[in-house]
């Protein structure tokens, strides 16, 4: 399994521009269904990826998970910037959630809700009833 993440082209416009400050704008995370794509030209804003966002139900409730602790670091060693996050865990409850074979992160301080970028997984996966899902050592770069 080889999990990518990707950036979106307006995420960079937008971070050139001084429209995005990881010290003070709130990012969340979204789950998406197996029929998404990620295209980093056209998967500008949440509007443009909620189609395929999980619908709400089963301990998944949409637009509903706030990433949180941003700390923003440099990393020389491997010349990038980079701001990382507390781990975020969905629990499933009442049924499965899922199938999920990626996630999106976005910017929900921004006028247009700037998609960051996508995370895809690599595979699929359904968080069965009782079980949890957790996505560790988030991490957005900049090199």
């Amino acid at each position: 399994m080889a999990i990518t993440c990707t950036l979106s082209n307006h995420y960079k416009f937008q971070l050139l521009s001084g429209n995005i400050d990881f010290d003070a704008d709130t990012f969340k995370i979204i789950l998406m269904n197996t029929a998404f794509a990620f295209d980093r030209d056209a998967h500008a804003t949440r509007a443009d990826v909620t189609a395929n966002q999980l619908a709400t139900g089963n301990g998944y409730t949409q637009d509903d998970k706030t990433l949180a602790n941003a700390q923003v670091s440099e990393d020389d060693v491997n010349d990038k910037g980079k701001a990382t996050f507390d781990n975020v865990t969905w629990t499933a409850s009442g049924g499965d959630i899922g199938p999920t074979g990626a996630a999106v992160i976005y910017d929900d301080t921004t006028a247009d809700d700037t998609v960051v970028g996508c995370i895809d997984f690599g595979t699929d996966y359904t968080v069965p009833d009782g079980s949890s899902f957790q996505l560790q050592n988030l991490e957005v770069n900049v090199s």
